[in-house]
């Protein structure tokens, strides 16, 4: 088995170059024959620009066909692929350049100049979402063969920064070895084929868009019908050309809200994936009931690629994240000891693996604090095992509350108020407190028209969670802040609410 990424994923369409590889929803197709050249040409474009292997090109552009080949081309030339979130302003971006170093940047037309001032030794090139700019152009002009630099399983692939929910963004390392394995192991693990066709309406500056299912469908020989972004009216119109769709439970709850979600519209459907943000188990059964779908949720994040899933034959249980994926080991630890607990009991997940980063940009005391003697990595998530092996997530550790000495984990809170009539959802946090402290305070988004307000959701409560669970505070908001791949943005709540208790003084 190759390790480099780029041959491990040649691998997957060997002898079948001039089949169908992706399509946009205007009907332009690219043939595995036509991604393989375009990345040439990319390839041979950023060497002719000095690139290095090791240099890290920084791309924070629109989604498009043109996109996934400069990504194939920079592993093929020895970079290391940046992508960055399109949302990220010129003032956050300037953390990212500083930090790592880019040779190339390339970014969206009007933004040349502007960058090229903040990073004055990079060469700056645009691109555009119809996949035009002055980057496309210097890669018609360097068309032609590329031999593919030869790259080690340890050598990096990318570099993909952190969600800096806390602190700065700390760039999480993959190596080929990362990303080529997860990439094959969910191949097989979700019968991934060259028969299938994904709708992809997912971000590609993010794990899940571009490495579990780009990687992933290109390991397999599949397809993608590759829209830029989620829209509700394009993916009915494409989805009876699809046989897997992954998405984020936004995407399915957008799609139960439509009339046009039957089972007859997805009886072709083979597979539904869910991931990057929980899904909540209500929509997971409503749409099972609308659709006879079991949704498969995983579990994974930036440093690890994913780590488990739910089973593909099987029951896929709602509210879990299934078992750990061949090769992966979970263990559920202490957070203060990191001493292994037993099934049942809620503590640290820590994951080894050949899919585990390897460390972060620049940094390693962080790096040397987030790993174990032995190699597991602490992943900051809390989790538990069932007496069936399926693994929970309660919650992120930081995003645990400790009032009045005792644990009070959110999910519990979260899932007492989301099963209650009235309620779409819930997230529950911790503010400052002068007595206990940590309060717990819950927001809630109701259903609309619902009449339900903070007095009935506490009493509701009474009898369901003891009585330091409970919320000392509920307050009803219209939506919860999320970020673009669906993330309840806990740390805005409590910003926002920070003062509640505090300066009220009880």
């Amino acid at each position: 088995m190759a390790e480099a990424l780029f041959e491990t994923l040649c691998e997957g369409f060997a002898g079948r170059e001039e089949a169908r590889c992706l399509e946009t929803p205007d009907g332009r197709v690219w043939r595995f024959r036509d991604l393989l050249d375009r990345s040439a040409a990319y390839a041979r474009m950023l060497r002719g620009f000095g690139l290095e292997p090791g240099d890290r090109v920084a791309v924070q552009v629109e989604k498009s066909p043109e996109v996934l080949a400069l990504y194939l081309g920079c592993i093929r030339a020895g970079g290391v692929h940046l992508p960055l979130n399109t949302a990220y302003t010129l003032a956050e971006l300037d953390y990212f350049l500083a930090d790592a170093e880019p040779k190339v940047v390339v970014v969206r037309p009007g933004l040349v100049e502007e960058v090229g001032k903040r990073a004055p030794r990079a060469t700056v090139l645009a691109l555009d979402g119809e996949g035009r700019g002055s980057a496309a152009e210097a890669a018609d002009a360097a068309a032609g063969p590329f031999e593919t630099v030869p790259r080690g399983p340890d050598d990096l692939a990318a570099i993909l920064y952190t969600s800096g929910t806390t602190g700065r963004s700390k760039g999480a390392m993959l190596t080929h070895r990362n990303l080529a394995s997860n990439a094959l192991v969910l191949k097989d693990y979700w019968r991934i084929t060259a028969d299938d066709v994904l709708l992809h309406a997912l971000p590609i500056y993010h794990v899940h868009g571009l490495f579990t299912a780009c990687n992933t469908l290109l390991a397999a020989g599949g397809s993608m019908l590759f829209l830029p972004k989620f829209d509700l009216d394009e993916v009915f119109r494409l989805l009876p050309r699809a046989t897997l769709m992954m998405g984020v439970p936004t995407f399915y709850t957008r799609m139960l809200a439509d009339p046009r979600l039957t089972r007859e519209a997805v009886a072709h459907m083979r597979l539904f994936v869910s991931g990057s943000a929980p899904l909540l188990a209500e929509t997971h059964r409503a749409f099972r009931e609308r659709t006879g779908h079991a949704i498969l949720e995983r579990y994974g994040m930036t440093e690890t690629g994913m780590n488990a899933s739910n089973p593909y034959e099987g029951e896929r249980r709602p509210g879990t994240v299934g078992f750990p994926l061949p090769g992966v080991e979970i263990r559920i630890t202490d957070p203060e000891t990191g001493r292994p607990l037993p099934t049942g009991e809620i503590g640290m997940i820590e994951v080894r693996g050949p899919n585990v980063f390897k460390g972060y940009w620049k940094n390693p005391e962080k790096t040397a604090a987030e790993f174990r003697p032995d190699g597991f990595f602490v992943t900051g998530d809390l989790g538990r095992f069932d007496e069936r092996g399926y693994l929970s997530i309660v919650g992120r550790g930081k995003d645990l509350v400790i009032s009045g000495g005792l644990n009070v984990y959110p999910k519990e809170v979260e899932e007492a108020i989301d099963a209650l009539p009235g309620v779409v959802e819930s997230a529950v946090i911790g503010v400052p407190h002068p007595d206990f402290g940590e309060a717990v305070v819950a927001v809630v988004v109701p259903e609309p028209g619902a009449s339900i307000g903070e007095a009935e959701i506490l009493a509701a409560l009474a009898d369901k969670l003891a009585a330091f669970k409970r919320p000392k505070r509920v307050f009803l908001v219209p939506e919860l802040p999320r970020n673009t791949m669906g993330k309840v943005q806990k740390n805005l709540l409590r910003e926002r609410w920070a003062d509640l208790f505090t300066k009220a003084g009880s």
